[in-house]
């Protein structure tokens, strides 16, 4: 038998990009000579970062309607028709035993295809809320991976699994406190708190750490601080004005599981892969999801893990007013910490790409 052809398609977000890589990880495991194909967006972060990962991606022409009157909402009919029309022939001379969508808009071309073709599909929606593209392709799609409970009410019931997220494996195997703190130069007698809003940052989370610096510093709060690229020289700005010590900043950690295995208490959006990653770990965490986020579906990931007592809920509109006080009370309180991190623990799936990869040999299978 030949060794299988798989294609992942979507993107746009990290959040739909790294669970895709995670699965296609998983995929190559299983069969080592499986040959792996990627279809994203032109011009979309998956064109960079799906390489980087060391597979092939081939671009569609692509985008969504824009939200704001514009003259190229004419034109989408046009060139939705193109990508659908590339998606095919790409399915045709691929010719791949299944084809996996994880959201975003070449993954609706593709999966469409793919449907058409008698391909047969599985989509992975990361989210409580589902996304657009995947609500359209869930009555088409042989079968759905979801990381929540109760996605009934956007999906067939029928073709639902609880998978959950695909997480980075370094993230499996933990690392020691101490280890962790000595990493970033940091003292393991002294509370320490993780700050992350993503590579780009979270201006509201960053202008109310800001401001709370003084407050954190004379507490003996120890701080990891992911600022992002655009906020980076005013953090560290701070830090030299305000001689603090026990504070490190950085544009981007890419030594996370470094980071959570540091981390006392974790403030951060509340993305798919941010919550899949405190759950897993069992982390303690504050969320402030970005309000502009498609469908506002971080919020809906922050409420189910709030309205379980596995996480503090705190609007971006009240970060200014609420995080500092939130922060501070939480670091005095260990066993308010430890109450979130355990119940924050029983929604975490270490096994969600393994439940995945199964379903899809299942459809290989069939």
């Amino acid at each position: 038998m030949n060794p299988p052809k798989f294609i992942l398609s979507g993107g746009g977000t990290g959040g739909h990009i790294f669970p895709a890589v995670a699965i296609a990880n998983a995929l190559r495991d299983n069969w080592p000579n499986a040959e792996i194909l990627f279809v994203g967006a032109n011009g979309r972060m998956e064109m960079e970062k799906v390489p980087a990962a060391g597979y092939k991606i081939i671009g569609l022409n692509i985008r969504g309607i824009q939200r704001k009157f514009s003259l190229s909402n004419l034109t989408l009919p046009l060139t939705l028709f193109k990508a659908l029309v590339k998606a095919g022939k790409i399915i045709d001379e691929f010719k791949p035993a299944v084809a996996i969508g994880v959201g975003g808009y070449a993954s609706g071309a593709l999966l469409f295809m793919a449907t058409r073709k008698k391909i047969p599909t599985l989509i992975q929606e990361q989210n409580s809320y589902a996304g657009v593209t995947n609500k359209l392709l869930g009555k088409r799609v042989n079968k759905i991976c979801v990381a929540y409970p109760g996605m009934e009410k956007f999906f067939p019931k029928s073709k639902l699994v609880l998978s959950g997220n695909p997480v980075r494996k370094d993230l499996i195997n933990p690392i020691e406190r101490a280890e962790a703190l000595k990493f970033f130069g940091l003292s393991a007698d002294k509370p320490s708190l993780l700050v992350v809003g993503g590579s780009l940052g979270a201006r509201s989370v960053n202008e109310s750490i800001l401001a709370a610096l003084p407050s954190l510093h004379a507490q003996g709060i120890q701080l990891i601080w992911q600022t992002g690229t655009p906020f980076k020289e005013k953090a560290e700005e701070a830090l030299k004005t305000g001689n603090y010590d026990g504070l490190v900043t950085r544009a981007f950690i890419p030594e996370m599981q470094m980071a959570y295995a540091a981390a006392d208490l974790v403030v951060s959006r509340a993305g798919a892969l941010a919550v899949a990653e405190i759950a897993l770990l069992g982390k303690a965490a504050i969320l402030v999801p970005f309000p502009f986020a498609s469908e506002d579906h971080q919020t809906s990931n922050a409420r189910v893990l709030s309205e379980h007592g596995a996480a503090v809920l705190i609007a971006d509109k009240d970060a200014a007013t609420q995080l500092k006080t939130a922060i501070l009370e939480l670091m005095k309180d260990e066993k308010r910490r430890s109450e979130l991190g355990n119940e924050a623990k029983k929604f975490g799936k270490p096994d969600a790409t393994e439940v995945i990869v199964n379903e899809i040999k299942k459809l290989i299978e069939r």
